[in-house]
């Protein structure tokens, strides 16, 4: 007697739709833009880059134009992204879509996944060497367990 599966494959629907991409200017955080943007283009995804400014009590009460400084780095990753963009474009096609959100980069990141019902998250390894004994970004993401985590070197 042979079992019977109830479940039909359906063409077209494997892979992900949306893939969040974290960037903040780094270098490991470029890399992971650039992978993300491949595995998107392979897999005909949204590329959502997301850039989470920080919100620094102490900078704003010392009179540090902290918000002025965080809006510069979107604007100039918002640029590379576009020169990337037109760079590439005729060769690899990616729809993307930039978003910024205010806070701490776990916490963006989450909101940003939620938010755009993303099926991956992709990250650039933390270059910072307290992150090995408090935990980096991509370590909580993991931990979180809620979406497939790429950690990029």
């Amino acid at each position: 007697m042979t079992e019977q599966h109830s479940h039909q494959f359906e063409r077209g629907t494997d892979g992900p739709k949306v893939i969040v991409v974290g960037v903040h200017g780094s270098d490991s955080s470029l890399r992971a833009a650039a992978y993300a943007a491949g595995l998107a283009r392979r897999q005909h995804a949204l590329l959502a880059a997301v850039y989470v400014q920080p919100v620094m009590a102490a900078g704003a009460a010392t009179g540090a134009p902290v918000a002025d400084t965080t809006d510069e780095i979107a604007e100039d990753l918002v640029k590379q992204i576009r020169e990337a963009s037109q760079r590439l474009k005729g060769l690899y096609e990616v729809r993307w879509e930039f978003h910024t959100f205010r806070g701490d980069p776990y916490t963006g990141l989450v909101k940003a996944a939620d938010d755009l019902k993303a099926d991956a998250v992709v990250v650039g390894a933390s270059e910072q060497a307290g992150h090995r004994i408090i935990g980096s970004v991509a370590v909580r993401l993991v931990k979180a367990g809620r979406w497939p985590v790429t950690v990029v070197p």
